[in-house]
């Protein structure tokens, strides 16, 4: 198979081993060439013209913006980005937030190098690629009703240990109007307290420390 035939792949990650991990996968399929590497989100986005991959592998928490933050600038610019987003966070509303910005295909890195060269396949023949794992995350919380920004903002206050007293001095809101929104976080959440609300929020990928 000629270079220009095979699959170009472009890996945005920060970690030196993973990049060299993904590296000598994609090296070793016959139908598919890595055309470029990136360690941070603006390298990505600067690159990505450049390279003009088939499929982007993204990691999702990168040192400088996140991964769907790179992915959306990408977008922009090419409608027709494929983007992967490579993780090791299962939370349901960081999948669906990547899903919603755009993403091809979502994968969780403990997944086997099988299922990685099977969803790059898949997602440069134009389909879309969620592992059974990720699905089911998604499906476990479909319905329930999303925080609003204003909401998902005080979780945020509270997990970094703000007192309602705090937070509306922070948000510039009323004590008043902090409660309400804790009252309704919890009810959202199915939370109990404050703790286990940040806990939910941080297994879901709602809010991140």
């Amino acid at each position: 198979m000629s270079a220009s035939d095979k699959i170009r792949v472009f890996c945005v990650d920060d970690h030196p081993l993973m990049r060299e991990g993904i590296a000598a996968v994609v090296r070793n399929e016959p139908d598919m060439l890595l055309v470029g590497e990136a360690q941070c989100g603006r390298e990505a986005i600067a690159a990505y013209c450049q390279h003009r991959p088939d499929v982007t592998l993204m990691d999702l928490r990168l040192p400088d913006i996140s991964g769907i933050d790179a992915l959306l600038a990408i977008r922009t610019e090419c409608k027709e980005a494929r983007v992967i987003i490579l993780t090791t966070f299962d939370g349901d509303a960081e999948i669906q937030r990547a899903l919603e910005a755009g993403a091809k295909g979502y994968m969780l890195k403990s997944m086997p190098r099988k299922q990685l060269v099977d969803m790059i396949r898949n997602v440069h023949a134009g389909k879309r690629h969620v592992p059974p794992e990720v699905a089911a995350q998604l499906a476990e919380h479909m319905g329930h009703e999303s925080l609003s920004k204003r909401e998902i903002e005080v979780l945020q206050k509270i997990a970094g240990g703000n007192r309602n007293s705090d937070i509306a001095a922070l948000l510039f809101i009323t004590e008043e109007t902090v409660k309400g929104h804790v009252k309704h976080i919890m009810e959202k959440l199915g939370a109990s307290d404050r703790t286990e609300a940040v806990a939910i929020g941080l297994r879901r990928g709602i809010i991140q420390l």
